[in-house]
């Protein structure tokens, strides 16, 4: 890996790519005059390389937070080419060694969590959970059952149904009509409980908690199914659940009868510093999705992991013809995921990077706050492990957000300076203005530093 690219290299390939890519959440039309679509090309550690042979830090782990061991893993590529030998596919319907393997070594970390459903994506995953609540809603409920909660800000992938639980407008905008059935509650963002009515200074988690019974009573306890949340907002601005709030949400869940549904898609798997970040808040979820960290990128997989308890109602009438679960994955846990699943999770343990998330989160996080010291620009700063984010303002006391265009030239002047970092993005109007980090599980200090310096380069230089 030495970055030893140039330009005529890849010519052919940029050109191709120009021509026949249809790019996710990029505008092409910049492509056809001005400039040329990135191509990343190879990747080492933390570090990837674009076509022109430019070295980048990657703070984002692969764009979506999911290479959460990093690139280049070779034991990973070794596991998966070993299994695709041995057998590449055979549809879910049967089994499969690394399947079964991989769902045994997953649960023990998950207590209280026994079943496994395999899945292609992250958005699949949680599809097959709403499928789940609306069938035991027709089971045990005559179908009155069936409603969906969601909460502001929250995200839980991009199929029709998946948006109709989402609470970020400008990613739902002009993809309706959505589905029925699904309400929304309101967010959970400290900073900004000054926004919402009635909200106090002391106890404000167990109040926002509060309002989601609130519209619980408004919709009618016996038509909610399921509450589906992600433990710490991810694309939303990421957002840690103020104190209390946990603990009241599943107080609220057990009163009505309702399912909890953590999204781990993005904090699943280390993570936050624990192997699930619903696990910092000592709750029981009902059901946990996940997928980008499972196998690091290196394999799709996702997974929909259920209580026992939700098992048994898709097997309690073998003579009722439809009593099953009457799903199926094409691609889900066969068979190069759970194998590079299982190697991606001996990596996490063997090399103590749960740990290593928590240390160095805790840097980073004093760092940041650093950094706000420096920059009035910072109005917030929060996360858990090596998932943070800084939320950007125009005014420090009106808690203004900051004009998304400069928060977007923070991201492309770190991204000149060779290091890759997020933000929200055409997702909350008026609000996409939070920058999001979250380095590989490996991150040393070193690391931390590099993309720090970088920030306050750009703060320095975008906000003068």
């Amino acid at each position: 890996m030495d970055g030893t690219f140039n330009e005529n290299d890849l010519s052919r390939v940029v050109e191709a790519d120009r021509k026949n890519v249809w790019h996710h959440l990029i505008q092409h039309q910049p492509f056809e005059s001005a400039i040329d679509p990135r191509i990343i090309v190879e990747g080492k550690g933390m570090k990837v390389w674009d076509q022109k042979g430019k070295e980048h830090l990657d703070a984002v782990s692969g764009g979506v937070w999911t290479v959460n061991v990093g690139y280049g893993r070779e034991s990973i590529a070794d596991a998966v080419r070993d299994q695709l030998v041995k057998l590449n596919y055979f549809a879910g319907s049967a089994g499969s060694i690394p399947g079964a393997l991989f769902a045994e070594k997953l649960l023990e970390k998950m207590p209280g969590l026994d079943r496994m459903y395999y899945c292609n994506s992250g958005s699949e995953a949680n599809e097959k959970a709403f499928k789940m609540v609306r069938q035991i809603a027709h089971k045990k409920y005559g179908g009155k059952k069936h409603k969906i909660l969601y909460r502001d800000r929250d995200y839980h992938g991009t199929t029709i149904a998946c948006l109709s639980a989402g609470g970020q407008d400008e990613r739902n905008a002009q993809y309706g009509p959505f589905v029925p059935g699904f309400v929304r509650v309101p967010h959970c963002l400290e900073y900004r409980a000054f926004e919402q009515d009635g909200a106090p200074q002391e106890n404000y988690g167990t109040w926002a908690a509060d309002q989601i019974e609130k519209v619980i009573l408004a919709e009618g306890p016996d038509t909610v199914g399921a509450l589906c949340l992600e433990p710490v907002t991810a694309g939303g601005g990421v957002i840690t659940p103020p104190d209390g709030y946990w603990e009241r949400v599943q107080e609220i869940c057990k009163k009505y009868d309702i399912l909890l549904h953590i999204d781990e898609v993005v904090c699943g798997v280390g993570r936050t510093g624990t192997w699930f970040g619903y696990q910092h808040y000592g709750i029981q979820p009902d059901m946990v999705t996940m997928a980008k960290g499972v196998a690091s990128g290196y394999a799709a997989i996702a997974c929909l992991v259920t209580t026992e308890a939700v098992f048994d109602m898709f097997k309690d009438d073998p003579s009722d013809k439809l009593n099953y679960f009457r799903d199926i994955s094409t691609f889900g846990g066969c068979t190069a995921g759970p194998a590079a699943a299982i190697e991606n999770m001996r990596i996490i343990e063997d090399e103590n990077l749960l740990e290593n998330t928590t240390q160095m989160g805790a840097y980073m996080l004093d760092q940041l706050h650093a950094l706000a010291d420096k920059h009035a620009v910072i109005g917030d700063v929060r996360g858990k492990g090596l998932f943070l984010g800084a939320e950007l303002v125009a005014d420090r006391d009106s808690r203004a957000p900051a004009e998304e265009a400069k928060v977007q030239a923070v991201v492309g002047n770190c991204m000149a300076q060779g290091v890759i970092i997020g933000a929200t993005n055409r997702s909350l109007p008026g609000k996409n203005n939070s920058l999001c980090f979250s380095p590989a599980l490996i991150a040393t200090k070193d690391d931390i530093n590099h993309i720090i310096a970088a920030v306050d380069k750009a703060l320095g230089d975008v906000f003068v």
